[in-house]
């Protein structure tokens, strides 16, 4: 926040979130919620009952939730250019299509081979999260990849009564869906996952179901845009931060939540390296559990763990 707030980056930044509860037995849960952040100290959440939360929404398909005024939503495009402008103009040299294809450490030296020769540092950051475990064979047995797929819609009536608020919505299924509402008023919406690397068929009639089953005004609506991505999921769904060679730190296993976590990291990476300070060590003392099946029979397993999670969303 602090980009948008000194004017660094534009991000078209929009406060507020919504979280919603899919099933009636979970509100009690949200109420503790509220109770033990306040008990905490954050006193930005409020508990919405079914009215408050179908006024808000513009639909009556949620059972409550938690308003929360204290974060929001931006567009994550304007983030990753911005902060890829700001490195470059600080001396940072950027080498895109250019793919790292193994890490190895020679005394003192980290020494990086990509597909167009080699870099030697005397330290290295990877990064890349879900994108290419094949680099990160150190960590594999603990991060997983899921694509994760988004759709939007064409720009909605300016009279429209969904999220009048402008805030993102949550929801509570094992199977998230998420969305909010772009700068150009478009309905911007995810649900859909995958757990390999295939293309999902039928996309953006699969998002587009899913819209229309919150949202039964939008029945005529039509989708415009539809694209994935790949996020790296760990068992405590906690950031993974280790030490995994001399001078060689991965972070990653966001799990969903990297626009936030992923530059607070770097932000705690840099502090490290340049020994002022080492918050980092804090999350590299968090308990990740490896995923069964060790990197031969993880991916089956997920798959069947998931699809039956999915499945009890449906009860």
């Amino acid at each position: 926040m602090d980009f948008q707030q000194k004017g660094i980056i534009d991000l078209d930044y929009v406060p507020g979130q919504l979280s919603l509860a899919y099933k009636k037995r979970e509100i009690a849960a949200y109420q503790q919620h509220v109770a033990n952040m306040l008990r905490y100290g954050y006193d930005k959440l409020s508990f919405m009952d079914s009215k408050e939360t179908h006024e808000r929404l513009g639909a009556d398909f949620y059972y409550g939730g938690i308003r929360d005024t204290g974060t929001g939503h931006i567009n994550p495009l304007k983030l990753v250019v911005g902060l890829a402008n700001l490195a470059s103009k600080a001396g940072a040299q950027l080498y895109e299509k250019t793919r790292a294809t193994a890490v190895r450490t020679e005394g003192d030296k980290c020494i990086v081979t990509t597909s167009e020769g080699y870099i030697v540092a005397k330290q290295v950051l990877l990064a890349t999260n879900g994108y290419d475990l094949g680099l990160q064979r150190f960590v594999e047995k603990y991060i997983v990849p899921i694509r994760s797929y988004i759709g939007a819609t064409a720009p909605l009536p300016i009279d429209s009564e969904i999220l009048r608020g402008g805030e993102a919505v949550d929801d509570s299924r094992f199977v998230v869906r998420y969305f909010r509402k772009s700068a150009d008023n478009r309905l911007l919406f995810g649900g859909v996952e995958s757990y390999d690397r295939s293309v999902v068929d039928h996309l953006a009639e699969r998002i587009r179901a899913q819209i229309i089953e919150i949202f039964p005004k939008l029945g005529q609506i039509e989708l415009t845009h539809c694209w994935g991505g790949t996020v790296a999921i760990t068992v405590e769904r906690m950031p993974y931060v280790r030490k995994i060679m001399p001078n060689v730190i991965y972070c990653g296993g966001y799990s969903g939540h990297g626009v936030m976590l992923a530059p607070f990291m770097g932000k705690l990476y840099a502090e490290s390296i340049l020994g002022k300070g080492d918050r980092l060590s804090l999350f590299k003392e968090l308990k990740i559990s490896s995923f069964p099946g060790g990197t031969a029979l993880k991916a089956p397993l997920l798959w069947v763990a998931m699809r039956f999670f999915a499945l009890m969303d449906r009860f």
